[in-house]
């Protein structure tokens, strides 16, 4: 616990599935942890009063991160909150599926301003604004190793996420910041479950070799690890939380 007080942490989409799970896994930890939405202040409010009912301290901040001057504000909100800000979890992110060829550009658009520009203007006010020593974990998905028909797009934007953090990894250089990503596989979330038969649910938590849906807790463990004391040595990787599923 002592290892990470005082140390802030924004986590991006935590209102919900696996960014909840990673507000409380860090809140657990001893991060303060400023819970980013981009929608219902309701949720992110009700997180924020569990942590801090455990002892832990939270903030809530609204904010849709493909919006540049939303996402400095976030940022400024932090800052004057507690200081400055160590850790960026950079779990925000849509999901449309459709083969490409019957894809709209709605959807692309929407994906591509969410999961890549999103991510970019998060990364970008971290690389002027993290204090030294700090740690990124963006968020990728398998898809980019299964390649799955009717994920194109989602998968394309976030194998871009993946050469973003390579590369922003080499760029933190000299500041002792690291740069990672997660990658999971199915997660049972609202957002893999809803529209899905159960058959299909079945079919795809046997996929992996240790037959089950990853948990929101799963994934939070596997940042937690990267932004703990034990990672500190993990930089410019892509870490595929996903049971061995690729």
């Amino acid at each position: 616990m002592s290892e990470n007080t005082n140390k802030v942490a924004i986590v991006t989409g935590a209102s919900r599935g696996i960014g909840a799970a990673i507000a409380e896994r860090l809140a657990s930890d001893g991060f303060t942890v400023v819970i980013n939405y981009s929608g219902n202040a309701a949720p992110a409010e009700e997180l924020a009063r569990k942590i801090e009912q455990k002892g832990g301290k939270a903030l809530t901040s609204k904010a849709d991160v493909s919006d540049a001057e939303a996402v400095r504000r976030m940022f400024d909100a932090a800052e004057a909150a507690f200081g400055g800000v160590d850790v960026l979890i950079n779990n925000a992110g849509i999901m449309s599926l459709a083969k490409l060829a019957d894809a709209d550009d709605a959807n692309f658009d929407r994906q591509i301003s969410v999961n890549l520009k999103g991510t970019f203007n998060t990364l970008r006010e971290a690389g002027k604004r993290l204090r030294d020593g700090g740690r990124i974990v963006n968020f990728s998905t398998s898809v980019v190793g299964l390649k799955l028909e009717g994920y194109s797009v989602y998968a394309a934007t976030k194998a871009a996420v993946e050469t973003l953090t390579a590369i922003m990894s080499k760029e933190m250089r000299g500041r002792s910041i690291t740069v990672n990503a997660v990658a999971p596989g199915p997660t049972a979330t609202d957002l893999f479950l809803n529209g899905k038969s159960d058959e299909l649910i079945e079919r795809m938590a046997k996929m992996n070799p240790l037959e089950r849906l990853g948990t929101p807790e799963d994934i939070a463990s596997s940042v937690a690890f990267l932004v703990g004391p034990d990672g500190g040595w993990i930089n410019g990787q892509v870490l595929r939380s996903n049971g061995g599923m690729v």
